[in-house]
């Protein structure tokens, strides 16, 4: 069945809001894909390191994000 699979900076989302993620990307799918489907769908969300992640030859941190979250 589906694999879902994201990645977040590690201490930028509680555990409380990781399962919040994890219940909400299922629910999305499952509208799409059909309630069997959504039955067997595994979601999982995966910590990278600060500083393990760029983009367009930058550096993310921690930090960096948290700050991108305090703007909303």
């Amino acid at each position: 069945m589906p694999s879902i699979d994201i990645q977040v900076l590690e201490g930028v989302f509680s555990a409380e809001e990781k399962a919040e993620i994890i219940r909400k990307v299922t629910d999305a799918f499952g509208e799409v894909a059909g309630q069997t489907i959504r039955a067997g769908t595994s979601v999982r969300v995966h910590e990278v390191s600060s500083g393990s992640w760029g983009y367009a030859g930058n550096i993310l941190t921690t930090e960096d994000a948290l700050e991108m979250r305090a703007r909303d």
